[in-house]
């Protein structure tokens, strides 16, 4: 039996799931991080193998074709090449489709369907097909000097926001009561000694500090609630630099949504509604995971006649 296999990898865990050519069975595993900038490309690798070549597809189970998403691919070519060549030696008799995460992303939420997809989690990115199969990315450059809208920045723009109301800059609101009374602060300046040694040098503590808004927008802070429409509004700009580029033929274009940002609900989603709308898109509820997109696009790539047996199993299991 044929076995089509997709790969979601992050920078915490990396997805696997196999299913069989007639999709009557779906496996799947969790591995180690799949980030070869922080573990290096032979370790990130040969723990992807390890997991795929485990898999219990029985003696007469054979892998026909391998979708992997793979987090910074497209990004560096030093970095692609030495990530090709070591995918390309280890699979060798397998068909591998390689590609950005954001990529099956895009695939689950909408089901390899022509439209966008918006990730806003601890980064922002989005990525969409159109019709004609042509794609586009927007977004996803670095936290350090992007990712617009996502919970990192909300982060930083908090820690923004509380110095101004501190220094007089702009009025106090229930924003600078939170993180005093959070951080326990006797002096407003003690802010800046905790920002260096707990927040500045890990990513997701700064995007954590999203919650704080959240809290202080709940609470009926008016600069937490302007920051939840200022995200809204950066996200949907890459919707719209990706509508330029594609130039959808269904309007409106369904955009899917997904990250942690968006599970402040109220806060941000009629917002963003409303600004996607304006931009000719429509907002559509993610369909699948992105490792179910991995999967999609492995059976896309090397089994499409059997793409409506696999979306079937993937709705019987929601």
């Amino acid at each position: 039996m044929k076995y089509y296999v997709g790969v979601d990898g992050g920078g915490t865990k990396t997805a696997i799931c196999a299913a069989s050519a007639d999709a009557s069975t779906i496996i799947s595993e969790i591995t180690h991080s799949a980030s070869w900038r922080e573990y290096g490309v032979e370790q990130v690798v040969e723990n992807i193998r390890k997991t795929i070549f485990e898999l219990p597809i029985g003696e007469d189970g054979v892998i026909a074709g391998i979708a992997m998403g793979m987090p910074c691919y497209g990004e560096s070519e030093s970095g692609d090449i030495a990530l090709q060549k070591a995918l390309s030696t280890t699979f060798k008799d397998i068909p591998l489709y390689l590609t950005n995460d954001v990529e099956v992303g895009w695939a689950g939420s909408l089901a390899l369907a022509p439209g966008v997809n918006v990730v806003a989690g601890t980064g922002s990115i989005a990525f969409g097909r159109n019709e004609l199969g042509e794609t586009a990315r927007s977004g996803g450059w670095s936290e350090f000097f992007s990712d617009e809208g996502s919970c990192y920045w909300v982060g930083r723009k908090v820690l923004e926001l509380f110095s101004k109301q501190a220094d007089g800059r702009m009025p106090k609101d229930e924003l600078y009561d939170i993180i005093r009374e959070e951080w326990n602060l006797t002096n407003d300046f003690e802010a800046i000694d905790i920002i260096h040694t707990e927040y500045m040098t890990n990513r997701d503590k700064v995007a954590s500090v999203q919650y704080y808004a959240k809290a202080a927008a709940l609470a009926g802070s008016e600069s937490a609630k302007a920051l939840y429409k200022e995200a809204a509004r950066e996200l949907c700009s890459l919707v719209s630099a990706i509508q330029a580029k594609l130039q959808f033929k269904e309007q409106p274009f369904p955009v899917s949504y997904s990250g942690g940002l968006f599970k402040v609900e109220d806060l941000i989603l009629p917002h963003f509604f409303a600004c996607i709308e304006e931009a000719g898109g429509k907002p559509v509820s993610p369909k699948y995971e992105p490792l179910y997109g991995a999967l999609l696009l492995a059976f896309e790539q090397n089994n499409p006649e059997a793409l409506p047996k696999i979306k079937e199993r993937l709705d019987k299991n929601d």
